[in-house]
């Protein structure tokens, strides 16, 4: 069985983290950038039934689970629910096989000794075997190395709009299949992944610190800030920083331009409730511009 560390559910909303707090892409030049503050979304066109889009934030902090009363009635209006992805057994199954070599090669070798004795002792911690280990690939790794502060709560904002979406008995369906999201880990360089992964295994402290700020934007709804918070580290560290661009790239602009796509039949039905992460809304390159672009009108609820 895989192990719950190495779930597509865990690894994702990792690497998210990682992208949102280390990354911060300037929007084009002379692009409008109005996406900037708000969490839910109308979403609305002539004859069809209007449809909410909110911005989660992928952590079980009890500050952000408390679902605000805008939400709650948006959720209630709705007949359908969409999320980024539903996992079962099957995809964790398949995220465990696709997170660990299978030609051979092993994580030592290409991270050097130091590093891989950091990251051992790292998935140790999350009761990963010696030989998983030993396979694992470096995204899978960068993956798990955020810090889950005492505090937090078996579940994440996203898991416990899904538990009220079935209670509901809203459909739910995913934007997302597990080969996609594979996929996006797989397009990352390795050059890349391993560089990321180093300078991570570095700077974990710093990375789990840079997650507050993260949380706080989103507290205030300031997509701009959720978007921005990485500044601080990229201008630190600016040799890293075309590395952590192609993270940003692949993990968020890339999904957000496939998730708009994905709500275009289910915007002509109506009645949707939308619920991915904030980083996906923010600026020109954001759902909530390519949704405006198909011709809806899209206003902040809240």
């Amino acid at each position: 069985m895989p192990h719950a560390a190495l779930g597509p559910r865990a690894l994702f909303v990792r690497v998210l983290l990682v992208a949102a707090c280390f990354v911060a892409a300037s929007p084009g030049i002379g692009e409008p950038n109005r996406f900037t503050k708000g969490l839910l979304w109308r979403v609305s066109k002539a004859g069809i039934a209007p449809s909410y889009v909110f911005g989660t934030i992928h952590v079980a902090d009890p500050r952000v689970l408390e679902l605000p009363e805008p939400v709650n009635k948006a959720l209630a209006r709705s007949r359908h629910y969409y999320m980024e992805s539903v996992h079962g057994e099957r995809e964790a199954a398949r995220f465990f096989e696709a997170a660990q070599f299978e030609d051979g090669r092993r994580l030592e070798p290409l991270i050097g000794a130091a590093a891989y004795a950091k990251a051992a002792a790292i998935l140790r911690e999350r009761q990963v075997g010696d030989e998983v280990i030993a396979r694992i690939k470096p995204w899978a790794v960068l993956a798990n190395l955020t810090v889950t502060p005492e505090d937090y709560g078996n579940s994440t904002l996203d898991q416990k709009l899904l538990e009220l979406a079935r209670e509901r008995r809203l459909r739910v369906m995913g934007l997302e299949g597990v080969e996609e999201q594979i996929s996006v880990f797989e397009r990352i360089p390795l050059e890349t992944q391993v560089e990321l992964l180093k300078h991570a295994l570095e700077h974990r402290d710093e990375l789990a610190a840079m997650i507050e700020p993260t949380i706080q934007a989103w507290m205030r709804r300031d997509l701009s800030g959720i978007h921005a918070a990485g500044d601080r580290v990229a201008a630190r560290y600016p040799e890293m920083a075309g590395h952590y661009r192609i993270l940003f790239t692949r993990v968020v602009e890339n999904r957000s331009v496939v998730m708009a796509h994905r709500l275009f039949m289910p915007l002509r039905e109506g009645s949707a409730f939308v619920a991915v992460g904030a980083n996906h809304l923010y600026g020109p390159r954001g759902v909530l511009s390519l949704i405006e672009r198909q011709g809806y009108t899209v206003v902040r609820a809240y």
